[in-house]
């Protein structure tokens, strides 16, 4: 029997509909708590693919330098900084993403807060709301008290995924061209879920 060809970081490659499959993510993101635990419960298939969340709990400037430092590290298939509008500057903000996209990394980011990610699974939100109204417009939808730091949301929220990628798909392109720093609401998180989902068990 032949033997299975090894791809440059010596994975067996495996495929399905015909590609490769093996993949390393590397999730950076900008919390410590909330979206790290929204993304380590992604039930990704080991047989395929690796994901390594860190939460840094920093500002989004220092997001791309420890990507590059961990990526230096251990050559990483996709890249992904996740971070908030927030109220940090507009320079630090918008350097966040050029700096990522200069460096071959992907943006999740959301503004003004991760939570839209969380609401657009109930409904289509076009509306700017304050970053505070998000907990308690969660609790109504979720029907008991939101806990910013759950690490059941992702769950709770599964079988709503595909609703939340076509609000999130509606309202970008409501903006066009799409500026992150101005358009509130907004949210690319879904491209990164999308990519998660190719993976999953």
């Amino acid at each position: 029997m032949p033997r299975k060809k090894e791809n440059s970081r010596g994975y067996h490659q495996r495929k399905v509909n015909t590609r490769e499959i093996r993949q390393r993510f590397l999730i950076i993101c900008e919390g410590e708590k909330t979206e790290p635990n929204y993304f380590r419960s992604f039930r990704v298939s080991k047989n395929v693919a690796e994901v390594n969340v860190h939460g840094l709990g920093k500002n989004p400037s220092k997001l791309v330098k420890s990507a590059n430092e961990l990526n230096n590290q251990d050559d990483y298939d996709q890249v992904w900084c996740v971070f908030d509008r927030d109220s940090w500057t507009v320079e630090d903000f918008n350097n966040t993403i050029k700096n990522a996209e200069t460096q071959g990394f992907k943006v999740a980011c959301s503004n003004e807060a991760f939570e839209l990610w969380y609401v657009l699974h109930f409904e289509f939100l076009n509306t700017g709301i304050p970053r505070n109204d998000y907990k308690k417009k969660l609790t109504y939808l979720l029907g008991r008290p939101y806990n910013k730091n759950s690490d059941t949301i992702y769950d709770e929220l599964f079988e709503k995924q595909s609703i939340a990628i076509k609000n999130a798909k509606k309202l970008l392109k409501q903006y066009e061209p799409h500026n992150p720093e101005k358009d509130n609401p907004s949210t690319t998180v879904h491209l990164l879920v999308q990519e998660l989902k190719k993976f999953m068990q």
